[in-house]
């Protein structure tokens, strides 16, 4: 009656090699590092290692380990003075095409790390880092999306051939169009009525002249606001992947704000020039008539501007812009199928490719070149102290004849590998409207105030564990101490479970553990005191613990799933501590379900299974 076949007792004893395995890494803790990443300019090769390790070697600076990762280099110190003297050193020999970021890499073994074995990610208040509030400039994204209106107007009507006297934005009215007659200003809100449907439009007259007042609606500025939001949440959160940072947190906060965690990271001054840095395109047509030399020595044609490409030639551009980044909502890297060099395809939106289709059409067999453009905020020390420098860098990545029409997807080529074609497409992906941010809090939580905290957390924890024990133990006796060992796995099987779904533990987070404790044990109490409930009755031993494991079944279910959907709700609503709290929750009932019913009821079948007459000691 009381029997596991034996594929039960083989399953349970995987999962509870599997749980310790992948649980094993939390114990190893983390070593003070130096991520080195290369910049787009850079090389990260064994000579440059070469020169890094002896630079150390010359100046007595001890590392623990270097290795190779995607991102670039990673060395490992012993302590935190070791890792700070030598952020100085590689900086100095490095220079600034690459970013030396201070961090806390996990010193799991590598074996355990070939595995796929990771410890947890601690979250900002138990490891430590930088928090930073961001706040992006709604009135720039406005501003920046009625100069394009304002552009897209003028070629539009005259598209139209219809005449207008100037078109411009107005601080007060938005967008503003003067015509000198009515008929042209009602053929002119009829175009407008059709292609830009989410321009709301209204007219007065002054000085003699017919004016149209133009202005986004109010759904469409709250999109193009949550878009320009959106956009640079994802610029931040594949910038701040430079860092090498575990499970950053980049999350919306309000309608403008932007809320980063970066647990581990001990420079908060790299990661704000990192954060700072956004990149976009701007396709232009070449001045093919225009005199280079000239232009170098000074004298650059009116409506024209002189751009250098990478390979340090110059070219006169068309001031006049084709097509920006905003308009690309897709880019992926690939190589040119005609000649096998690195490409990345682009997809535009609907209205960048009917304006860029209208761009090419007439240019087909003249020059069109791309503008590659990197807005970066850099700290510089003035007069000793520390300064933000916005530097704006553009160069031509570039320069093709076009061959036909483009419309909604096309390519580009001229870069110099796959690495960087894959790079752009990132960035394009990420960083196609460059909203300007500033940060407005920032501050910086030390490893001690960590460490206090996670041996706080971690204290609360064994107390409650350690009275559970003692109570089950004196209470129930044997069957209290194998709701003790179910007990202990349950805590094992949670940490794997945390590990390998790279979650992040918090301070709520362990109070949620703190919580699985208790009800873990609390389904093992329904159980015993149905089983001491059936021998009061007379039932036989075998009989009392058949029915004690299924007749608390289904009471221990129905408390588990509406804890379970109490965890889901917060975790559905719920803002990031909540959410850490939430997640810990549902973990601990899905393993609780396990050691508590299948694993207790696996030990109690080995102790007391098929014996007859055994008394039990409960």
């Amino acid at each position: 009656m009381n029997q596991y076949p034996l594929w039960k007792y083989l399953l349970i004893v995987v999962i509870l090699i599997t749980g310790a395995l992948y649980a094993l890494p939390n114990i190893y803790g983390t070593d003070p590092s130096i991520q080195i990443t290369p910049g787009r300019k850079a090389d990260l090769d064994e000579t440059t290692i070469e020169t890094i390790t002896s630079t150390l070697k010359g100046d007595g600076i001890e590392w623990k380990a270097i290795e190779e990762n995607p991102r670039g280099v990673l060395l490992r110190f012993n302590d935190t003075e070791t890792q700070s003297k030598a952020k100085e050193i590689i900086e100095q020999t490095l220079g600034n095409n690459y970013t030396v970021a201070l961090n806390l890499a996990p010193a799991t073994p590598e074996w355990l790390r070939k595995l796929g074995g990771k410890p947890m990610n601690l979250g900002l208040d138990l490891r430590g880092g930088v928090h930073i509030l961001m706040e992006v400039d709604m009135d720039t994204v406005k501003k920046q999306t009625e100069e394009r209106y304002v552009s897209e107007l003028r070629t539009r009507l005259r598209e139209k051939e219809i005449r207008y006297k100037t078109i411009s934005r107005d601080k007060v009215s938005g967008i503003l169009l003067r015509f000198k007659d009515e008929a042209t200003r009602m053929a002119a809100e009829d175009v407008i009525r059709n292609d830009f449907p989410e321009l709301e439009r209204t007219t007065s007259e002054k000085d003699g002249l017919y004016l149209l007042h133009l202005n986004q609606s109010e759904k469409s500025l709250r999109d193009t606001q949550r878009f320009a939001l959106q956009q640079n949440i994802t610029t931040l959160r594949n910038r701040v992947n430079e860092l090498g940072v575990a499970e950053p947190v980049i999350q919306q906060q309000g309608l403008d704000r932007i809320i980063v965690q970066l647990p581990g990271v001990q420079d908060p001054a790299k990661v704000k020039d990192i954060l700072g840095a956004t990149a976009t395109l701007e396709f232009r047509m070449v001045d093919e008539e225009g005199d280079v030399e000239a232009a170098l020595r000074g004298k650059v044609p009116i409506g024209s501007k002189l751009y250098k490409s990478r390979d340090g030639r110059y070219f006169l551009l068309k001031k006049r812009i084709m097509l920006t980044g905003d308009s690309i909502i897709d880019a992926s890297s690939g190589l040119d199928q005609r000649t096998g060099s690195p490409a990345v395809f682009i997809t535009l939106d609907g209205k960048g490719a009917r304006k860029f289709s209208r761009a090419t059409r007439d240019q087909i067999g003249h020059l069109q070149a791309v503008v590659f453009i990197e807005n970066k905020v850099k700290t510089v020390m003035k007069n000793g102290k520390p300064e933000k420098v916005n530097e704006r860098v553009e160069e031509i990545i570039n320069v093709a004849t076009i061959q036909d029409q483009l419309g909604k997807r096309f390519q580009i080529t001229g870069l110099d590998s796959t690495e960087e074609a894959r790079d752009l497409a990132l960035l394009l992906r990420a960083g196609a409207l460059a909203a300007p941010i500033e940060i407005i809090e920032e501050r910086t939580i030390g490893p001690s105030l960590g460490k206090e905290n996670i041996d706080k957390g971690f204290l609360s924890v064994k107390i409650g564990f350690l009275f559970v024990l003692i109570f089950m133990a004196v209470y129930y006796r044997v069957f209290g101490l194998i709701a003790d060992i179910a007990l202990a796995v349950n805590l094992v099987l949670i940490v794997a479970l945390l590990s390998l779904l790279q979650a992040t533990l918090t301070l709520p987070g362990i109070a949620g553990i703190v919580l699985t404790v208790g009800m873990a044990v609390d389904a093992n109490v329904l159980i015993f005191e149905r089983i001491r409930e059936e021998l009061r009755n007379g039932n036989s031993t075998q009989a009392s613990i058949h029915a004690g494991y299924e007749k608390a079944f289904s009471t221990i279910a129905d408390a588990n799933i509406t804890t379970l959907i109490a965890a889901i709700v917060l975790y559905g609503f719920g803002t990031g501590p909540i959410k850490g709290f939430a997640v810990t929750l549902a973990l601990g009932i899905i393993t609780s379900m396990f050691t508590a019913i299948m694993g207790s009821r696996a030990l109690i079948n080995l102790i007391y299974g098929g014996k007859k007459g055994v008394k039990l000691a409960i």
